[in-house]
């Protein structure tokens, strides 16, 4: 199996590099960079090939993983689907419901499948949680709390042309992720309140997102870019699933070593275990050789929902009101 990597730009590049190269199977064939400085740059420190011809790797690859800048996910689609190559593309799908629309339609007419990197899917402890909830464990799912709070980041992400959005775009995706495979439901009302409070940036960086399922069902979600230099971790992703027979706690990053030194930073938690990356990698590598998609991984419909709810409550917060949801597709 050989793959492409699609521009340097987002930070979980290199996650993604260090579970591709888990798998003997795998070739990676190099990668480019519509920004030749950063892809160079990028490319000497993982040991990977340069390209500087798009068109050419393409031509030697099965498959594309993209992790460009958001507005940017579209191109990358469109060139991966002419080419007929199956695409791992990070989130969220994109910045518009036009071009994740035309992204869906792309592939499809390409025969190509369309995966969307959501690897919080992929914790140790999400499966359990979900088996649990389909068992009927917990009874009819009534309420949900949900967290994703993470530092600022750098760059592009504080431009909201190239990245859709601040916070809110940034980490709504991950958890109405869950929360729909949790309730087994689609979100039909937004209300959104969000600010750029924390760090004064420019750009909302803190929010809270009130969401209304079609089957009755309520949640809560906390996307805000809140984490400082003072916190032992960047992010979280923490859901309280609450139903009529008991409640269910999940945290993402519960496994971990507290470490303690006295160099800055002096505390950090240090996770262990399987990482959620690299058996995202997996789970998409074991799709593309058995010509049929992992139950866990993410489809490009699935990144379509969660843009739909994180737009919707940009569209709440500017006009102070619930917004219903018109699914596409």
């Amino acid at each position: 199996m050989r793959i492409g990597l699609l521009s340097s730009a987002h930070m979980h590049v290199q996650a993604y590099v260090q579970g591709l190269q888990l798998f003997p199977e795998v070739e990676l064939v190099g990668l480019y960079d519509d920004n030749s400085e950063r892809g160079r740059a990028f490319a000497e420190k993982a040991h990977l090939p340069w390209h500087a011809d798009l068109d050419a790797l393409l031509s030697q690859v099965d498959a594309t993983i993209i992790c460009s800048e958001n507005a940017k996910h579209r191109f990358y689609v469109e060139q991966s689907a002419a080419a007929g190559l199956s695409v791992l593309c990070e989130k969220p799908l994109a910045t518009t419901l036009d071009d994740a629309l035309f992204m869906l339609e792309a592939m499809k007419s390409a025969g190509v499948p369309l995966y969307l990197a959501l690897p919080v899917r992929f914790t140790p402890g999400f499966s359990p949680l979900l088996d649990a909830v389909r068992q009927g464990h917990v009874g009819r799912v009534l309420a949900m709390v949900g967290t994703n709070h993470g530092y600022l980041p750098p760059g592009w992400f504080l431009d909201s042309a190239q990245a859709g959005g601040g916070a809110v775009m940034d980490h709504t995706p991950h958890v109405v992720d869950l929360m729909r495979l949790i309730a087994h439901s689609e979100v039909e009302e937004v209300f959104a309140e969000m600010d750029s409070r924390v760090h004064q940036a420019g750009i909302d960086d803190c929010g809270i997102l009130t969401l209304t399922f079609q089957n009755g069902a309520f949640a809560t979600l906390d996307p805000s870019w809140s984490r400082t230099s003072g916190f032992p971790t960047p992010v979280d992703v923490t859901l309280e699933v609450v139903g009529t027979k008991g409640v269910i706690d999940f945290d993402a990053f519960r496994s971990h070593l507290d470490l303690y030194q006295s160099r800055d930073p002096n505390h950090q938690h240090v996770g262990f275990g399987e990482s959620m990356d690299a058996r995202l990698i997996g789970a998409f590598i074991s799709s593309l050789t058995d010509k049929s998609p992992h139950p866990l991984l993410a489809r490009g419909i699935d990144g379509l929902r969660a843009l739909e709810v994180a737009l919707a409550a940009y569209r709440s917060h500017k006009s102070q009101q619930s917004v219903p949801i018109e699914h596409l597709l």
